[in-house]
């Protein structure tokens, strides 16, 4: 069996965000994102490769397709052909925001690259970070770029999409941190094991509705004071810097940080 024209044109339509909505679906590629997806998301269809096939026999999907490389890249959003593509149906989590009263989450306050709310999601789950809270106007996690980043963090991260303002100001007493330019050194900060941590659009920054919300503003120091530098970091290298902050202060209070 072979992809047929209109197999394919589905696919590229689930570039779309309004078809991934409307059928709750996304497209992975690639071995090790497919791998990491397969078994944790009932998997609609999977087109691969002969050697693919053969070298994972109990692959389950609804349907199942043996495919060329070249069909694969006529199919795939990928400039190169990556063995397999698995169409996916989106999970459905039950949001509570009171996790954060026990746990560390972030939220991100309408990130709009895809690139970079995938990589920030590969950063949460590096890092632990089992709940990401999004403003509706944040990129889509199930955008085919987005998806590629997480590299399978989606597997085991949970992201929801909601009203921030509320999320924000229904967790009383939970501390919220955010990062501006005008925050306390994040290095000289005493930061808590548990809360929300408020990352801004990439041009924009924290919103005016969201910021006064937060409690607990950081800086991430640029080096060495004084010189000129650029104006601000990549929302996600911020992300990085700031969750590993908060990791190593969390271990050191723990004794496990010598």
């Amino acid at each position: 069996m072979t992809l047929s024209k209109n197999r394919i044109k589905y696919i590229h339509s689930l570039e779309l965000k309004k078809k991934r909505r409307d059928d709750q679906v996304f497209v992975a590629e690639g071995p090790k994102l497919a791998g990491e997806l397969l078994g944790r998301f009932p998997c609609r269809f999977l087109a691969a490769t002969h050697e693919w096939l053969q070298a994972f026999p109990n692959a389950k999907a609804d349907e199942v397709v043996e495919v060329t490389d070249e069909e694969l890249s006529k199919a795939g959003f990928l400039k190169t052909p990556q063995q397999v593509l698995a169409i996916f149906q989106q999970p459905e989590y039950e949001m509570d925001a009171d996790v954060a009263q026990a746990s560390l989450c972030l939220a991100l306050d309408d990130v709009q690259d895809p690139g970079n709310l995938g990589t920030i999601i590969r950063l949460a789950d590096w890092f632990g970070i089992e709940h990401v809270f999004c403003s509706l106007h944040t990129a889509d996690i199930y955008n085919p770029k987005a998806v590629q980043a997480s590299m399978g963090a989606i597997a085991r991260v949970k992201v929801h999409y909601t009203s921030l303002f509320q999320v924000l100001s229904s967790l009383s007493g939970c501390p919220v941190y955010g990062t501006f330019l005008d925050g306390k050194n994040i290095y000289q900060e005493s930061l808590s094991s548990h809360g929300l941590i408020v990352m801004g659009n990439e041009g924009n920054g924290i919103s005016r509705d969201i910021a006064g919300l937060i409690g607990k503003r950081l800086y991430i120091p640029h080096y060495p004071e004084g010189r000129q530098t650029s104006e601000s970091l990549n929302v996600a290298i911020a992300t990085a810097i700031t969750c590993a902050e908060f990791r190593r202060q969390m271990m050191a209070n723990d004794g496990r940080l010598k």
